[in-house]
């Protein structure tokens, strides 16, 4: 099979992987960065989100991970929970069968969990500021051994706020470490940290070509506040969406519009800082999977959430931060794929506009009004789209990997509170007729759980063979996981 990664001399594991995840040819960024990093070169990375940049960190990271070393490699640290989970999956997937194991802490998570999987076999993780500063205060992570260290969301990350952080952060890491910047926006903050911590750091910027710049159409529609979300309805029918984020500047007005939009009947979810994290978790997984395709969303999906095909990105309000419009809009027209941002401007959001055309150099084009028989018709087929949710397979990235039985995931329903180890799970598996060690992948022993991949194609048989296993002379119930 004819993969463009090949070309950056990598394991011919990864390379399957990246099959298996349908990446065949690097973009623009990935062309740039991966041997950067391979050669161990520090970098400042500005590129524009949705343009590939987890991979480009992720997949050098990966390749210079020693797997029989157990101590932490690799460090990268993102500004939120749901971002954090998003690269340790995205790491999961290059890495499953080099079999490098990645840990994704952060906060509101119980620390004694943490501190008991960080005891494992983990060769990178993922991590917020305050909770990674928590570890290492406490010596539950030892930062001696790490490769790369990658901040996410540069931006957000040095900014004020958090440059104190930053700086403790860095300070702990080995000066040999190779780091990374990445980010979609660049500003004077990031600079001045750099040339502090970092050793001659190359700046790539991806300038995008003609092409990638009208990747997403650009527009706004000048309304009275009190007439919005009647203008949102009509934008929706009128544009049929498959998928869309509807950005609110504050929690209150994304509840309201939620709340409408529940009462007219659209399949709608919605999310802001204020929910649970379990609860943030569980609405972007279900918006992922298609079982409702409008999200009603504050800032925090603006950076970094990855959600195939988001056709139309919907800003109710004009953001205050100027970076946080190029974030949002970022939402859609990703990699290959296009896309359209359409903004509703009340009266006194006007200069807020003009300032965000100042700072991204492109004039958004203006909409004097939609027509009526175009909402009349897109209504009735928007009505049918709802009505047919269920029956949608929209993520085909996600299809790809659930039909490829190169690897498949198994559950056990045992884990460390029944006294269950790595060493045990393998041992049990090494006993079944036609899987050897080779065959077994990355295991994660949980409380009262376990997962095991299993490789090379193996994984079907098994299932169709076994219901239970012995595991410590314990019969242990198996099952393909779904989740």
């Amino acid at each position: 099979m004819n993969n463009k990664f090949e070309k950056f001399n990598l394991d011919k594991k990864i390379i399957k992987s990246l099959n298996n995840l349908n990446y065949k040819k690097p973009s623009k960024v990935q062309i740039e960065v991966i041997p950067r990093l391979l050669e161990k070169t520090d970098v400042i990375v500005k590129s524009k989100t949705g343009s590939g940049k987890t991979a480009s960190f992720a997949v050098p990271m990966v390749e210079k991970i020693d797997i029989d070393n157990n101590k932490v490699q690799g460090l990268i640290i993102a500004p939120t929970r749901e971002l954090a989970l998003q690269i340790k999956e995205e790491i999961q997937n290059i890495g499953r069968i080099k079999k490098v194991r990645c840990s994704a802490i952060f906060g509101k998570q119980p620390l004694r969990e943490q501190v008991t999987e960080l005891k494992q076999r983990v060769h990178i993780v993922v991590a917020t500021p305050g909770r990674i500063i928590d570890h290492i205060g406490r010596g539950t992570i030892d930062l001696s051994n790490i490769k790369y260290f990658v901040i996410d969301e540069a931006d957000k990350m040095l900014h004020k706020s958090f440059v104190d952080d930053m700086e403790f952060i860095l300070s702990k890491l080995p000066k040999k470490s190779c780091k990374g910047m990445f980010s979609a926006t660049i500003d004077d903050n990031i600079n001045l940290i750099c040339n502090k911590y970092m050793e001659n750091p190359l700046r790539i910027d991806i300038k995008d070509d003609e092409k990638i710049k009208n990747q997403i159409s650009e527009y706004f529609i000048k309304r009275e506040e009190n007439d919005k979300y009647e203008l949102l309805k009509r934008i929706i029918y009128k544009e049929c969406p498959k998928s869309l984020i509807i950005f609110a500047n504050t929690r209150n007005q994304v509840d309201e519009i939620y709340k409408n939009m529940k009462k007219d009947k659209f399949s709608v979810g919605v999310i802001h800082g204020e929910m649970s994290q379990d609860k943030r978790l569980f609405i972007i997984k279900d918006f992922k999977k298609n079982k409702f395709n409008i999200l009603v969303s504050s800032d925090i999906t603006a950076r970094g959430i990855h959600i195939e095909d988001i056709s139309l990105v919907i800003n109710y309000d004009v953001p205050r931060d100027k970076e946080n419009y190029v974030h949002r809009i970022g939402r859609t027209g990703r990699v290959d794929k296009w896309g359209k941002a359409i903004t509703i401007v009340s009266p006194r959001e006007e200069k807020y506009l003009q300032e965000i055309e100042e700072y991204t150099q492109d004039k958004i084009q203006e909409i004097e009004s939609i027509d009526d028989n175009e909402v009349n018709m897109g209504k009735i087929k928007f009505t049918q789209q709802q009505n047919s949710l269920l029956n949608n397979k929209r993520n085909k990235k996600e299809e790809v990997k659930n039909s490829n039985d190169e690897i498949t995931k198994v559950y056990l329903n045992v884990g460390k509170k029944k006294k269950i180890r790595v060493i045990d799970i393998v041992g049990a598996f090494s006993n079944i007729d036609g899987i050897s060690n080779e065959d077994i992948g990355v295991i994660e022993v949980k409380d009262t759980c376990s997962y095991v991949d299993i490789l090379n194609h193996k994984g079907k048989s098994f299932l169709k063979d076994h219901k239970e296993i012995m595991i410590k002379k314990k019969q242990v119930k198996v099952k393909r996981d779904n989740s």
